[in-house]
């Protein structure tokens, strides 16, 4: 049961964040933009030292921050990170899960099925696995959960992959069953499904798209923008699902 802490007491009370996949990319700058905008954020990921540089980013925001490094396809990882929020704040208020995967290898023809089953347990067990986990503290605050999907978790995309394009597919569900089960404790989930995106995450392409074909791409910070829409919606609002695109996007 949650302690009545101190905190708890004061007026106002700056909402607590927690980003997955937060060292780089649409994690990184949803966290950052969330402290521009009063939130405190834990930022967890795989890779430790890119967790703690976005912390000291959001720390030069005069935001307060937790660095919580953890890979999300251990359970023992997304326990103690949860746990970590719970310590230093004492309460969650949303939750952006970030982290994902893909691989150049995208067809029945040349896919390899232990890949397959990383970018599976990555991108639909995994986002369970946190969301599990973070669910009674956002119970407790009647949270906002947004998981960054994609295109081709909306609308068929030939070149996404098997793997990818069936795990994001399965976050729509899975973002809608949160939605049928958790409303009474006031708990919403959007399933937010970006287009192409100008990020690190495009070397794992077959073929790693060039500066002119990045130029017309949306940026981490148009997805952060979109994120943080749905996070500072009253608490009323619920957007199930949010579908951005770059004009070229076919």
């Amino acid at each position: 049961m949650h302690q009545t802490t101190v905190e708890d007491q004061r007026e106002p009370r700056r909402p607590v964040l927690w980003v997955t996949g937060g060292g780089s990319g649409m994690g990184r700058a949803c966290a950052l933009l969330a402290a521009s905008n009063g939130w405190r954020v834990a930022v967890s990921g795989r890779r430790a030292e890119r967790v703690r540089a976005v912390a000291r980013e959001v720390e030069a925001l005069e935001a307060e921050a937790l660095a919580v490094p953890g890979d999300v396809r251990r359970i023992e990882d997304v326990t103690a990170c949860a746990s970590a929020i719970e310590r230093r704040w004492g309460r969650l208020d949303g939750l952006v899960v970030a982290a994902g995967m893909n691989a150049p290898r995208r067809t029945w023809r040349d896919q390899d099925l232990e890949e397959l089953g990383d970018i599976v347990e990555t991108n639909l067990v995994s986002v369970a696995r946190v969301v599990q986990l973070a669910l009674p503290q956002l119970r407790r605050s009647g949270g906002a959960i947004v998981v960054i999907s994609s295109y081709a978790g909306w609308r068929f995309s030939a070149g996404a992959g098997v793997a990818y394009s069936a795990s994001k597919t399965a976050l729509a569900s899975l973002c809608q069953s949160l939605n049928a089960q958790e409303a009474a404790a006031g708990v919403r989930a959007c399933h937010l499904c970006p287009g192409d995106v100008d990020t690190d995450f495009l070397a794992q392409r077959p073929e790693v798209p060039g500066a002119d074909a990045r130029t017309a791409m949306l940026t981490a910070e148009d997805v952060a923008r979109a994120v943080q829409f749905v996070l500072d919606s009253p608490a009323h609002v619920r957007v199930d699902e949010l579908v951005i695109s770059p004009v070229s996007q076919h």
